[in-house]
């Protein structure tokens, strides 16, 4: 793999973490996902912006920047989903015959993959920016909750 791909994925996923991470503390948010409307990803986002900056002791121009991040991941988000109505028929779609459609797979990745590159530049740009903004204190509370959790699921 080449070595900006590379650091593209490594971006999105510590972006991934922070945002989700900090925004998850522990508790399940019910009726999130792909299906949201406008209103519904504003009031969430405003949450988690929210629940962060009690968190981190944001200022107001932190917390401008947080809510510029959480845009941006809503908008990778909603590009990786794409125009598909429903993604697991999409993919029942590769098996559904005699033989699995390699063609079919093929573009599907392709597809995702042209979204996530599309994308990335500006997740990781709104990322580095609210990163950035953190004071040395701020920081270490984010390094710290990423080193407490225990994996994917674990509450950590």
């Amino acid at each position: 793999m080449r070595p900006w791909i590379k650091r593209t994925l490594y971006g999105l996923f510590g972006a991934t973490l922070v945002v989700g991470g900090l925004s998850a503390c522990g508790h399940r948010h019910e009726g999130h996902g792909m299906h949201m409307s406008a209103e519904d990803h504003t009031k969430f986002r405003d949450k988690m912006v929210d629940r962060m900056a009690s968190k981190l002791d944001l200022t107001a121009a932190q917390k401008q920047l947080a809510t510029a991040l959480a845009d941006k991941l809503h908008e990778q988000r909603l590009a990786l989903v794409g125009t598909t109505a429903d993604p697991r028929a999409a993919v029942q779609a590769l098996v559904a015959g005699d033989k699995f459609d390699k063609a079919k797979a093929q573009a599907l990745v392709t597809e995702k993959t042209a979204a996530l590159n599309a994308k990335s530049p500006e997740v990781i740009a709104a990322t580095a920016d609210f990163f950035d903004s953190l004071n040395p204190a701020q920081q270490a509370k984010v390094r710290e909750f990423m080193q407490g959790r225990r994996g994917w699921w674990g509450r950590g």
